[in-house]
């Protein structure tokens, strides 16, 4: 158990409950709400399942008012793989859409995350906060040095989203040691810097992306057009020595 209170729970998940309860919450966030869908998308019983499930550890958090028979105590939920299962799995799951060279050539521990969502109910409040902190608990007590993963922007029209892909190519783009780059590739860089208006840019930004960023992430070259997902993905990638110390703290209650 990484964080408990009178409310929430979490824990990464071990009971078959758990996984599946997650897997209906993404089927509702990633299907239902955003227009997904996958190959392994069981929709009788609406779970989103892939194959990367079995090697990913799932950080759920649980609230213990809800139904666990029911399959609906799971509010939040966040995929995490190390560097290690990825071995036995033979590739991160991001490895589909961006080569990962840099960081696998670089030795340092990583940890990918991925299949991030919170239940609509509990947006806007501490349950993500929750799952930071849970996160940055997970990231200490292993040494993990390198975050990182795909984050998407709802839709695959990238002349629609040119600004604010643009907006991340020009202020946050890795460092070469960092810069994992897509492998279809789709140009971030679509229009100059000087012709964003970068108030309405950031505010199509989802806010995972931006919470992202404020800790010190960095995007990938290039985005991936996910047509089946519906989604245009970024990739992600965060160095844990040079995180935002007073936003961590935010995130994370304090967490170190």
């Amino acid at each position: 158990m990484l964080v408990s209170d009178l409310q929430f729970e979490l824990r990464l998940a071990s009971d078959p409950r758990d996984l599946a309860a997650a897997q209906r919450l993404r089927y509702a966030v990633f299907v239902e709400e955003l227009g997904g869908d996958g190959p392994m998308v069981d929709h009788d019983a609406r779970r989103e399942t892939d194959r990367f499930d079995p090697y990913f550890e799932h950080l759920v958090l649980v609230d213990r008012q809800r139904d666990v028979e029911a399959l609906d105590h799971v509010v939040g939920v966040y995929r995490l793989l190390t560097d290690t299962a990825a071995a036995r799995m033979g590739q991160f799951y991001s490895e589909d859409e961006y080569d990962l060279t840099v960081l696998r050539d670089s030795g340092r521990p990583l940890l990918e995350l991925g299949r991030s969502c919170l239940h609509p109910d509990y947006r806007g409040g501490t349950a993500m906060l929750h799952l930071w902190g849970g996160l940055a608990r997970y990231v200490r007590e292993r040494g993990i040095e390198v975050l990182f993963g795909v984050a998407s922007f709802h839709g695959t029209d990238s002349d629609a989203l040119a600004a604010p892909l643009s907006l991340l190519h020009h202020r946050h783009l890795a460092p070469p040691e960092l810069r994992v780059r897509s492998r279809t590739y789709q140009p971030m860089n679509l229009m100059d810097e000087s012709a964003i208006d970068r108030p309405r840019a950031m505010r199509a930004v989802p806010a995972l992306i931006k919470a992202y960023l404020r800790l010190g992430g960095f995007v990938g070259d290039g985005a991936f057009v996910d047509h089946p997902f519906n989604t245009t993905d970024i990739c992600l990638v965060m160095d844990t020595e040079k995180l935002n110390a007073q936003q961590t703290a935010i995130y994370t209650g304090g967490a170190r």
